[in-house]
């Protein structure tokens, strides 16, 4: 007798759609059942009209624990995550105190979250830099990456532009140390890719403008951030890929011209992968206008014209992976009465509608399958960050996890009901059509139609790269 049996769904993998059952038995799957073929099970799902995901995996989150659960923690950031159909999600090692950046850090971060995790996760930890001005803070981790690496984390995150003292920023020597170091080791490292002398010198000029309004202000903020420092900043980390030999991940490309720097790259065979996010192919730089706050993040939104050409590199394979960069803050953090844009927190509240949003943008809005989102919130994101074998594709003895989506049912998002700790939200009354209806981990229904199961809280496991080998 199975434990689970999903059946009468329309499995969606990369290439293809198709009528099947699925059986799951000590947390994993079982057996894949051509339709109609009775099967014991101690819980029978019928999926029936809807599609059926192996997981949803969310490789760029940021949950804040320790140090900042003022702003999300692992509780109600999963607990947001599951009902947003994520299986397993991949967690930033900064906006922490202290950022995960070694060994000591790691053992105190897993003692915290391993108690209360809804759904499986993964880590990114830190590498940390020391740029001369930001005096007192943290210097380089490089003698603890290794460590780290030991640690099973599935990638390493560094940032190439201001960043304050918690986790200082990286410079190409940093960078080009770290790959030389986690080369051997084939891991992978990934940046924020904005270049820090642009950034710094042009806020600095911006910020120093007197009497300019909040539209203004917005403006500043946006040129401060223009795609030049995200393009600078992405050929140099490329640049120090081809000096090492060492993979490197470029994180929420926000414009085609860096996307075509990524694709030069991958075409002449460097290891470079990449990343994009649903805000970058949903909306533009008007709607950081309309919302402003609640709608600031870096690298920032851009026009409509380069929105529209950031899907072509999604869709040829160059950006390979979405991720949500949920960066949620405290409501007082994301107020407009009180924060202007330049004061406000610098990230979106996002878990929540992540495969919402983009099943609406694929199918719906884009007319595309939806086998793009297999592709690229599941199969891709478990290559890249070497967990498949245990997440990302519907294959024998891989976990049990499967997100069943509704295509015709309706939502909106409503920052009063967000499960996440804060509830300002730049997506505040965003409706689509597509949503899921059940998210199950290993066998276990953690969340159906928009609640989560309260019995699934500390449910979550860790995941390493070494798990799925």
């Amino acid at each position: 007798m199975y434990d689970l049996v999903v059946k009468n769904g329309k499995l969606v993998t990369p290439d293809r759609i198709y009528e099947a059952d699925i059986a799951v038995k000590d947390g994993v799957y079982s057996a894949f059942l051509a339709k109609g073929t009775v099967a014991e099970a101690k819980e029978v799902i019928d999926a029936k009209g809807n599609y059926v995901f192996p997981g949803i995996i969310d490789c760029h989150a940021h949950l804040n624990e320790p140090g900042f659960e003022h702003r999300e923690d692992f509780e109600t950031g999963s607990r947001a995550a599951a009902v947003a159909g994520c299986t397993c999600l991949i967690d930033m090692p900064l906006n922490n105190d202290p950022s995960l950046m070694n060994k000591e850090i790691f053992d105190l971060k897993m003692g915290r979250i391993s108690k209360h995790s809804v759904i499986d996760y993964a880590l990114w930890g830190g590498i940390v830099g020391d740029y001369d001005n930001q005096p007192g803070s943290v210097k380089n981790n490089m003698n603890d990456l290794v460590d780290l690496h030991n640690c099973g984390v599935a990638a390493f995150k560094g940032f190439t532009c201001p960043n304050g003292d918690l986790f200082p920023t990286v410079n190409m020597g940093n960078v080009r140390k770290a790959l030389e170091i986690l080369k051997p080791y084939n891991a992978l490292c990934g940046f924020h890719c904005e270049e820090f002398g642009q950034v710094l010198e042009r806020e600095k000029e911006a910020k120093a403008r007197e009497g300019r309004s909040d539209e203004e202000k917005i403006r500043d903020f946006l040129d401060s951030h223009d795609v030049w420092t995200e393009y600078v900043a992405t050929k140099n980390v490329i640049d120090m890929a081809r000096a090492t030999g060492g993979r490197v991940h470029i994180c929420h490309v926000s414009h085609p011209m860096v996307a075509q720097v990524v694709k030069d790259a991958i075409h002449e065979g460097l290891p470079v992968t990449a990343e994009t996010c649903p805000h970058y192919l949903g909306f533009t730089e008007d709607f950081v206008f309309e919302k402003g706050a609640p709608a600031k993040c870096t690298p920032p939104m851009r026009t409509k014209e380069d929105m529209e050409k950031l899907w072509d590199y999604v869709l040829d394979g160059t950006l390979s992976c979405v991720g949500s960069d949920h960066s949620p803050a405290a409501d007082e953090e994301k107020d407009n009465a009180t924060k202007d844009i330049w004061h406000a927190w610098g990230g979106l509240n996002a878990i929540q509608f992540f495969l919402p949003m983009m099943f609406d943008m694929v199918v719906n809005k884009k007319g595309l399958s939806p086998t793009l989102i297999a592709e690229v919130m599941d199969y891709n994101p478990a290559k890249v960050f070497g967990l498949y074998g245990k997440k990302g594709a519907f294959e024998l003895g891989f976990d049990g996890d499967i997100v069943i989506v509704d295509p015709d049912k309706e939502w909106k998002c409503r920052q009063e009901e967000l499960l996440t700790k804060g509830h300002v939200s730049c997506f505040d009354g965003l409706e689509g059509k597509g949503a899921p209806v059940y998210t199950i981990i290993r066998g276990k229904v953690v969340a159906a139609d928009g609640s989560y199961n309260e019995d699934a809280v500390g449910y979550g496991m860790y995941v390493t790269p070494a798990d799925a080998r």
